[in-house]
C-alpha cells in the first residue's frame, strides 16, 4: 500500500466511511502471483498479476530513453499499473453483488 493509499484509507476511516467498499488490503489480497518479461532490446516491462480465481492481469511501463531504463523502477511501474486495473475489476464485482443483493431483498 503506498503512502497516498494510506492517507486516503486514514481519511475513509476519520470521516466514518463504513459502508461495504473496496480497500488497498483486499486489492493485494487478490494477487497470487506475478511475473515479469523484458523485451530484448527494450526497454518495456510487462507485469503480469495472477489473482485468486485465475484471472491474469497485466501491466505495462517503458522508458522512453534507453539510457534511463532501470528493471527494477521499470518492474515498480508496470507492477503498479497492472495492479490498478485489479480497482476497476473488483469494483465491479462489488457493485455488481451489492446489487444483487438490493434486487433480492425487493422481492
Amino acid at each position: 500500500m503506498s503512502k497516498d493509499e494510506q492517507q486516503i484509507e486514514a481519511e475513509i476511516q476519520a470521516k466514518g466511511l463504513n459502508a461495504t467498499r473496496l480497500n488497498p488490503q483486499m486489492i493485494d489480497d487478490t494477487v497470487v502471483s506475478e511475473q515479469y518479461h523484458v523485451f530484448p532490446s527494450t526497454t518495456l516491462t510487462v507485469c503480469a498479476l495472477t489473482l485468486r480465481n485465475g484471472y491474469i492481469v497485466t501491466g505495462e511501463s517503458a522508458a522512453a530513453s534507453p539510457e534511463n531504463f532501470n528493471q527494477e523502477i521499470g518492474r515498480k511501474i508496470a507492477r503498479e499499473n497492472a495492479r490498478n486495473k485489479i480497482w476497476a475489476l473488483e469494483g465491479y464485482l462489488l457493485r455488481e453483488n451489492l446489487s444483487r443483493n438490493i434486487n433480492a431483498v425487493a422481492q
